[in-house]
């Protein structure tokens, strides 16, 4: 068979060792979705597959043994989980579109998990509509809280949920588990001084555990959301990396900007000769320079007063 691989990876196939073989990708954005649709995977996998499926680590399907002539009739049956999953597409009926950008991949979020801040899968699907398709290679994780259950530092961008604790003095009874918690699971932010609970603003880093240690709810969530973003982690061959902090106590919509910025950053900067036209972001970075990428990162973002910035950052 005479197959375009190129085009073959656009519509999110994978090139196997398998001769005349390959899987296909199915994302997940937020790795949440109905069960009925594993009814759907497993009938596209017994079908045309080899009767497995592989869930990556991204949050996604892998259904692997296909042959490549059946490439048409797997991206019409694929297309019930497409719509019903709300996958942006290129062509209808044409299967997942650029396998570049990487599923946007998500912890379990605030609708099972009590130490989650937010709904991880519904901003996830939010940022889905806002990047794709896109064919450029970068890898965004959400994460409900500083414990970082989907390791958001691993990824170019990182978004761990934040909360600005709302104290109210009078509900407190002054039992302090909420300060002995924060000495001993966070940063320490809270003590105890004249009968009540005193935060340091400078330690905090919005967790929200106080909350939930509370008997008494003298602490809540902030109505306002906030997140903590970092930037350029990776794993691979060269330099593997924790991402840093960039901004801490973003806005959502702030976010979403500074990705799209990002797109625009690589089309300028993106080494046109890198191997398959592709080139990780991260070593895009190392190359210009941390101060280039803000520039473009921030273009037109309003960001609140409330938001930090760092002034520079070096992974080295």
């Amino acid at each position: 068979m005479d197959i375009n691989t190129k085009s073959l990876k656009k519509n999110a196939f994978r090139v196997t060792k398998e001769r005349g073989k390959t899987a296909a990708r199915v994302r997940v954005p937020g790795g949440h979705l109905e069960a009925k649709y594993l009814t759907l995977l497993q009938e596209i996998a017994e079908k045309y597959g080899n009767g497995t499926l592989h869930i990556t680590t991204r949050q996604g399907f892998e259904i692997p043994g296909i042959s490549m002539k059946y490439i048409p009739e797997v991206n019409k049956e694929l297309q019930p989980i497409i719509e019903g999953l709300e996958i942006n597409q290129q062509n209808p009926n044409g299967g997942y579109s650029a396998s570049g950008t990487r599923n946007v991949s998500a912890c379990i979020g605030n609708n099972v998990c009590p130490f989650a801040n937010y709904n991880t899968t519904k901003f996830a699907k939010k940022i889905e509509k806002a990047i794709f398709p896109n064919d450029y290679h970068v890898k965004i994780a959400l994460t409900g809280c500083p414990n970082d259950c989907i390791k958001s530092r691993m990824h170019d961008f990182g978004i761990i949920g934040m909360t600005e604790p709302e104290y109210d003095a009078y509900r407190c009874i002054g039992c302090e588990a909420c300060v002995t918690n924060c000495q001993k699971r966070a940063t320490g932010a809270l003590t105890f001084e004249n009968y009540k609970v005193v935060r340091d603003h400078s330690k905090c880093i919005g967790c929200g555990e106080c909350i939930g240690k509370c008997p008494t709810s003298a602490w809540s969530r902030s109505e306002e959301k906030y997140y903590k973003l970092v930037i350029m982690g990776r794993t691979g061959k060269k330099n593997p990396r924790i991402a840093r902090d960039f901004i801490t106590w973003i806005d959502e919509e702030s976010i979403i900007n500074i990705i799209l910025n990002t797109y625009d950053y690589i089309k300028e900067y993106i080494d046109k000769d890198a191997p398959g036209g592709k080139e990780h972001i991260g070593y895009i970075v190392d190359r210009t320079g941390y101060q280039e990428f803000k520039k473009w990162a921030l273009k037109n973002v309003n960001l609140s007063s409330k938001a930090k910035v760092e002034d520079n950052i070096n992974w080295f």
